[in-house]
């Protein structure tokens, strides 16, 4: 083993278990409240030849939770099967009015959902008076009592207390968990269900949940299976994006984007249909809408944070900013302006009705769930996490939930939030021959990264600058070739470097913080750094 890893994996206290964890050592998915009813209720459908609907959610861990949950279905020999998702525009988060109608009108006999329903009281208790059962699967947050399903299985139940490793799990992990017990029930032959790996890996990835405990086992091996993967659209969808390696990176930025397009800014559906589809012709097509998609909702964004940009100062704590903007794209837009200024941020549309729709972002200790809480007689509604959030409110109340929002902050007297966001280095190195392929190779075992298992900065110390060149049609990325103590050259690029980052003194030492990665070009590997910061 490399020193160099070595020494971070006892920096970070992880062990073998951690490098190579087994795929036995997953937690029985039985420990998971209301699962053997669950399985109970599919056994007596399939026997019954009953008709079930999968209602799924827009974003990617809800669609890909929809795509694993048919899979698993089908593979326990259901063949009555509909598929049902909500419109962000028409329907919100969760199940809604038009699930009744549809349940009803297709004639069915068991709804099944996935990343929702935990909260659904009325439609539930509505599909019970038409005799249609329900059972739930989803991660989010539960009240005291639920729904009058036939099952609940969610890990944040408030009765639900062991093993606590399941609450992390995203929608789509909790629909394999499912999975596992329709196997365990030798419904799904044996085996079968690792290829579900690959939808749970990219739905928990994209649904930012922390990748260690039951997590960690789920992406290890969602990797492996995603490399191979058998889905005609994930295939095309890959070769579009220009994905070369399965990492957290070509996940988070190549791969979910492009399947949350279509749920931002048209229909979920598309995503969808890409992942179901059987020829490779299909999924060519689907996957080049949902490439012109992306860039639509990329072009928008951009306009959108420019915009709000040129406005001017951002003088008060909390930014809260408002124009004719999608509403599928206020939340990357927020994201954006919290890089940008180190603020929290709420960035809110115009809807036809006149009433403002919004979402907001945060970091650090400001707790956005709590502001709305505390500006709710200003709002129509609202709600959701500390670090994200939605809100809709009354035109002319958006002076005054400004006014609220800012009060709020105010009154917790925080400071030094920006420490939040900063970016720390992991180990000190002075000898640049330690960034060696080999050691790149083994940082690679920790992938997929993620919250709790982040992907390791490394601070190069006190190194010579070699030389400092432009980059690219705009000039705008920098590349460094430094040396350090061992008079090793080493090059690192920074893409949309500061300014400042290109008039370096190069008769002094720098430390850089870095991101060690591989370069491939025409077949030939080297090892070299994203550059993040200067020290």
């Amino acid at each position: 083993m490399n020193k160099l890893f070595v020494q971070l994996l006892e920096k970070r206290g992880l062990g073998e278990d951690f490098v190579n964890p087994k795929y036995e050592d997953l937690t029985p998915p039985e420990k998971l409240p209301d699962i053997k009813k669950a399985v109970a209720r599919v056994k007596k459908a399939i026997k019954s030849n009953e008709k079930i609907l999968i209602y799924g959610d827009y974003d990617v861990d809800g669609v890909t939770a929809t795509a694993l949950m048919e899979d698993a279905l089908r593979l326990s020999g259901v063949k009555n099967l509909e598929i049902m998702l909500p419109d962000r525009f028409i329907d919100g988060y969760g199940m809604s009015e038009r699930l009744i109608d549809r349940a009803k009108n297709a004639k069915v006999n068991l709804v099944i959902t996935v990343d929702c329903g935990s909260r659904n009281f009325e439609i539930v208790k509505k599909l019970n008076s038409l005799k249609i059962d329900t059972i739930i699967t989803d991660h989010h947050e539960c009240e005291d009592e639920l729904p009058d399903a036939i099952a609940v299985i969610n890990p944040k139940r408030k009765d639900f207390k062991e093993p606590k490793k399941l609450k992390d799990l995203a929608g789509v992990g909790v629909a394999f968990k499912f999975a596992e017990a329709l196997k365990n029930a030798k419904l799904i032959p044996e085996g079968q269900e690792k290829w579900l790996l690959d939808l749970v890996l990219i739905g928990t990835i994209c649904d930012s949940m922390p990748l260690t405990g039951e997590n960690r086992i789920l992406g290890f091996y969602g990797v492996k299976v995603l490399e191979k993967t058998r889905r005609k659209g994930l295939i095309e969808l890959m070769t579009k994006a220009g994905v070369k390696n399965i990492t957290s990176e070509s996940i988070g930025f190549q791969i979910g984007p492009r399947l949350n397009a279509a749920g931002r800014l048209e229909s979920a559906e598309l995503s969808l249909k890409l992942l179901r589809a059987k020829s490779s012709a299909d999924a060519a097509a689907i996957a080049e809408e949902l490439e012109k998609l992306n860039q639509i909702r990329r072009k928008t964004q951009r306009e959108a944070t420019e915009e709000i940009i040129s406005r001017g100062e951002k003088e008060t704590p909390v930014i809260i900013e408002s124009g004719n903007w999608h509403e599928g794209i206020l939340g990357i837009i927020a994201g954006r302006l919290v890089e940008q200024y180190k603020k929290p941020a709420f960035v809110l549309t115009e809807l036809e009705d006149g009433t403002l729709k919004g979402s907001g972002r945060s970091f650090g200790d400001f707790d956005l769930a709590e502001a709305l809480k505390f500006a709710n007689e200003t709002i129509i509604g609202g709600g959701g996490h500390a670090a994200a959030a939605g809100v809709k409110l009354d035109k002319t109340n958006l002076a005054v939930f400004s006014e609220k929002i800012n009060e709020y902050y105010r009154s917790l007297n925080l400071y030094d939030q920006e420490k939040h966001l900063l970016k720390h280095p992991e180990l000190d190195i002075e000898n640049l021959s330690d960034l060696s392929l080999d050691f790149l190779d083994e940082l690679s075992l920790l992938e997929p990264f993620g919250i709790g298992n982040e992907e390791p900065l490394f601070c190069l110390k006190n190194v010579d600058i070699l030389e400092s060149c432009r980059m690219g049609k705009d000039k705008n990325h920098l590349r460094l070739d430094v040396k350090g103590k061992d008079k090793k050259p080493f090059k690192c690029v920074a893409f949309f470097a500061p300014e400042k980052w290109f008039n370096l003194d190069q008769e002094t030492t720098h430390s850089l913080l870095i991101r060690p990665e591989i370069n491939e070009f025409r077949g030939v590997r080297s090892a070299e750094a994203r550059l993040i910061d200067i020290l």
